[in-house]
């Protein structure tokens, strides 16, 4: 009993310090976040272009009865998987030109489709924040095999999941810079050395925003997805516990 008291004693501070944060920045974003257009997730240009992909995407499954998609795997991701073929789309006429914000002119995001079996809708991936997380989960994986399979953790932040111990790596921690709000996001792992990049900074901003208390179960990354034109890179699951998202292991 002893032992557990000092327990809850030493996770007492740090669960203080995650409310804190997660205050400062519901103070900080409070005017900015959702869905002012000065936001990353609301910029005009992304905006124009998810629309007209949206348009082309719509036509295009009313006159075929399909979408336009890359096969995926049944192992990527629900939001890396379904990747639009904007040549496609552009050759059958139903793009005048590919945006200029996707990676097939020159930009900086990947069309994809979620909710492809109910309302399929455009979203953005941004590759720059893919690239890094895929950089630091290299990294990741060459300690493993240099030190016996032990992952470079850190800090525990979730049941299941730690920060990532970037002195461990030899390297200090990118900045990647949040598609929704601007923050500084930042790197975790799970005990099998998998990265991920940690939202729940976003998510308590929108949710507090949106005056909706989510459901026990609920998949709290749809709310990203809701409120913007991007889906949330390398993200796992959140649930709401105890007034505060909480990154879910798998099962």
């Amino acid at each position: 009993m002893k032992a557990t008291n000092q327990a809850a004693a030493r996770r007492a501070p740090r669960r203080m310090a995650v409310f804190a944060m997660l205050a400062l920045a519901v103070l900080a974003l409070s005017g900015c976040l959702y869905p002012e257009d000065a936001t990353p997730g609301y910029d005009a240009s992304a905006r124009q272009a998810v629309m007209a992909v949206q348009d082309a995407v719509d036509r295009y499954k009313e006159a075929t009865g399909l979408l336009p998609i890359v096969s995926a795997d049944e192992s990527v991701p629900v939001y890396e998987k379904f990747k639009i073929d904007l040549g496609k789309l552009k050759r059958m006429g139903y793009l005048g030109s590919i945006p200029g914000v996707a990676f097939e002119s020159g930009g900086s995001n990947q069309f994809l489709i979620i909710d492809e079996e109910t309302k399929p809708a455009v979203k953005l991936l941004s590759i720059p924040v893919y690239q890094q997380a895929l950089t630091v989960q290299g990294k990741v994986s060459d300690y493993m095999d240099k030190h016996g399979g032990k992952t470079p953790a850190g800090e525990q932040v979730y049941p299941g999941f730690w920060r990532v111990d970037f002195k461990k790596l030899g390297t200090s921690e990118p900045e990647v810079q949040s598609m929704f709000s601007g923050q500084t996001l930042s790197f975790m792992l799970n005990e099998s050395g998998s990265v991920f990049i940690d939202y729940a900074l976003d998510i308590a901003t929108a949710v507090r925003k949106s005056s909706k208390t989510p459901g026990e179960t609920d998949d709290l990354r749809r709310v990203l997805v809701d409120e913007s034109y991007f889906v949330p890179v390398k993200a796992p699951v959140y649930h709401w516990v105890g007034g505060e998202p909480v990154a879910v292991a798998a099962g």
